[in-house]
């Protein structure tokens, strides 16, 4: 297509990309000498509406943005030539390579640069995802990223293109998804159709570890869908643990805000106090209620869970032990049964433990209870109301910390888990919900919580990274 003018105004110079049905050209504007980059999508045998949908919305989507760092748009318009048939779209033209011809052509960034890469890159997202319509881009990653020579201490200006799988979210509320991006690059969620801003975050991060270590995300190793990259770079621990955070693959775990996680990156000591699940968890049965005079958290029962078959099955054959031992020790002569009688108590102590212990567990309810007044934590099962932790008055609350699940070796050598917990102080009382002993084990659920509480008593959430 070298020379053709297509729009009777862009003289063709050369093709720079090709894709199944879409290209992507260089071209000279006749009008005013500059160059531009058309982007052609054809109808050809494989074309589908999906694709003219997507590129429609790209049009629709640059015609919106006015950013130094994304490509302006300059026209649209129909092609109907004996070459090819379809849509043109047409943009300035950025003189920069992208990241992935950087990477191939051996070139490597010091975390210094990839610092600075990222800052630049969160904050297109913001603009991007702080406008009255957030508009997502689905496809992040180093062959759509844009970096122009060094100048002096700057690693390059940088650039965010190819805007043909952007989502808008009001155009997309109640509609179907299609699913669109780059494996290695796409957060789980973004699989299933469902894309949120935080999506964007980990396609950034995985583009990062790309910059960091050289390798393809997709062709690290993984552990419950994380990417394990930590032997193949050489970062700071600050930086380490700010990349495993931007490619959570729990979105509930994930920085919730591009703006968010430009602040932990620039006050990577502030990390800590970082925002913790704000919503509820999808499918958490916990009930919330509160207005400016009280606060209610009622857990319900858990019912039975078949980790508890073993505990179950011992304590059936525990006490049936113990009931045909004493029943044997009726019959033998009083007072010579005595002993024996006395004998079977620790062991009926034992019993009825374990069954209480598996009866609660099933079927009791927690309730934490705040009004102006004070703090209550009972337990209630069958009617039966029973103080968790003595009442205290709600002026002794001064501390609110949340444990993450963490990871300990015992004295056998082996890792266990360390259970998430959420704690509340009032003076010496300690109010305690997840744990060891806790019905709530879920991060995301005692993270909500804990932002509930921390708004509701206007105290601060200390997050630990250990148990005290």
């Amino acid at each position: 297509m070298n020379s053709q003018v297509l729009g009777e105004r862009y003289e063709v110079q050369q093709q720079l990309g090709k894709k199944a049905g879409r290209r992507t050209l260089l071209a000279r504007d006749l009008l005013t000498g500059e160059f531009v980059v058309i982007k052609l999508l054809s109808f050809c045998s494989d074309f589908e509406w999906d694709d003219l949908k997507l590129f429609e919305r790209e049009a629709e989507t640059l015609k919106s943005l006015s950013h130094p760092s994304i490509p302006s748009y300059l026209d649209y318009f129909e092609v109907n030539s004996p070459v090819v048939r379809g849509f043109a779209l047409v943009q300035t033209y950025i003189p920069a390579q992208t990241l992935e011809q950087h990477l191939k052509s051996g070139r490597t960034f010091t975390e210094a640069e990839v610092k600075d890469i990222a800052k630049s890159l969160l904050e297109i997202l913001i603009y991007l995802h702080e406008r009255q319509s957030p508009i997502i881009h689905r496809d992040i990653k180093p062959s759509n990223i844009l970096l122009s020579n060094r100048s002096g201490n700057s690693v390059g200006q940088l650039y965010l293109v190819d805007f043909g799988s952007v989502q808008t979210i009001v155009a997309d509320e109640g509609g179907t998804m299609t699913v669109v991006g780059t494996y290695g690059y796409m957060p789980p969620e973004q699989f299933g159709g469902r894309t949120v801003p935080a999506s964007d975050l980990y396609s950034i991060g995985a583009t990062l570890i790309y910059l960091a270590c050289g390798i393809h995300p997709a062709d690290l190793p993984q552990k419950d869908f994380r990417i394990q990259f930590e032997r193949s770079v050489n970062l700071s621990q600050a930086l380490t643990s700010w990349l495993k955070e931007m490619t959570q693959p729990n979105l509930e775990r994930r920085f919730i805000s591009a703006s968010i996680a430009l602040k932990v990156l620039a006050h990577p000591e502030e990390r800590d106090i970082a925002p913790l699940a704000v919503s509820q968890p999808f499918g958490s049965k916990i009930k919330l209620t509160q207005n400016e005079h009280s606060l209610l958290i009622l857990i319900p029962p858990i019912g039975y869970q078949p980790s508890m078959t073993f505990l179950v099955l011992f304590a059936v054959g525990w006490n049936s032990f113990i009931f045909f031992w004493t029943i044997s020790a009726l019959f033998i002569p009083f007072p010579a049964n005595i002993p024996f009688i006395l004998f079977s108590l620790p062991f009926w102590g034992a019993g009825i433990q374990m069954v209480s212990w598996v009866l609660s567990s099933s079927f009791r309810s927690i309730r934490l209870y705040l009004n102006c007044q004070q703090i209550a934590f009972t337990w209630e099962l069958w009617g039966w109301t029973f103080n968790r932790v003595a009442p205290a008055p709600r002026k002794e609350i001064t501390k609110l910390v949340y444990f993450p699940k963490t990871f300990t070796t015992n004295s056998d050598g082996k890792t266990v888990e360390v259970p998430p917990q959420l704690v509340i102080w009032a003076g010496v009382q300690k109010y305690q919900l997840g744990g060891s002993d806790g019905v709530i084990h879920s991060e995301p659920e005692l993270e909500w919580l804990a932002n509930e509480l921390s708004n509701w008593l206007g105290l601060p959430i200390t997050k630990e990274g250990s148990r005290k």
